[in-house]
């Protein structure tokens, strides 16, 4: 095989698995180690993928990677529905209730399916409380929903609302349920997302709430970003496309954390 030819079926190993190890590649192609360091040099110089220790890893698993909302919209859609579907059946039904939605494209699929929202008896309230300017308009126009927006900085990434005063006024309330989205769940590191500032004001939400929910399909499994925003004892549910890993399903369970396949 040309060089050329194991470059590429590297590249797209490494795309499709997230990361390959040096050892794993010398089996695989039949070279030595040195050979494969010298292939992940070439392809980290291309801007293909990362070297890291005894490997290399695909660009969009580096710490800090992050992708904007537009970009996340058309990513995993029916996984995003399923996730949807499971956490609607966490909406509580009660004469009073307040729900709190995070920012992030699965949660805004929660959001969708709240948009059609009704009581199931007369006078029955729901108060949803988000962070997030899309989620805020499309459930605006759901008369039966009480609805208030927390106020601060808008991130325009995410367009999420955050910063001091998101967490001061977070820090006030006590929400019933919390809908929290996650760039990583690890299980050594817990849940995470790259940006510091956004991460503060979800460790507001986690700690407000009476009850945490988190909504992410299987890619955010195993994944670790760069700040850590809670630990996995602070969550009571995942939601989630598939079973975790036997090292995070231990951690998980460990933590008393209730796992939900959709």
């Amino acid at each position: 095989m040309f060089a050329e030819e194991r470059h590429q079926k590297i590249a797209e190993l490494v795309s499709a698995q997230g990361r390959v190890g040096v050892n794993e590649l010398a089996e695989l192609f039949a070279i030595t180690q040195e050979t494969v360091r010298r292939d992940l040099a070439a392809l980290e110089e291309s801007e293909l993928l990362r070297r890291v220790h005894g490997g290399a890893v695909a660009l969009d698993r580096l710490t800090r990677t992050e992708l904007s909302l537009t970009e996340r919209q058309s990513q995993r859609l029916d996984e995003k529905q399923r996730i949807a579907t499971a956490a609607m059946a966490l909406i509580p039904h009660a004469p009073t209730a307040s729900v709190l939605l995070d920012s992030g494209t699965t949660t805004a699929a929660l959001a969708e399916r709240l948009s059609a929202w009704a009581p199931a008896k007369a006078g029955d309230e729901l108060l949803v409380i988000t962070n997030s300017l899309p989620t805020a308009a499309s459930l605006s126009t759901n008369t039966h929903l009480l609805l208030d927006i927390v106020g601060g900085r808008v991130r325009g990434l995410t367009s999420a609302v955050v910063g001091a005063r998101a967490t001061e006024q977070l820090g006030a309330l006590r929400p019933d349920i919390a809908f929290i989205g996650a760039n990583g769940i690890h299980a050594d590191f817990g849940l995470s997302t790259p940006d510091p500032v956004e991460a503060a004001t979800k460790t507001a939400m986690v700690r407000a709430a009476r009850q945490v929910v988190v909504l992410a399909d299987a890619s955010k499994l195993g994944t670790e970003t760069l700040v850590r925003f809670a630990t996995l004892e602070e969550i009571d549910t995942l939601i989630t496309t598939s079973e975790p890993c036997p090292e995070l399903a231990s951690a998980l369970a460990s933590a008393g954390v209730d796992v939900v396949i959709a």
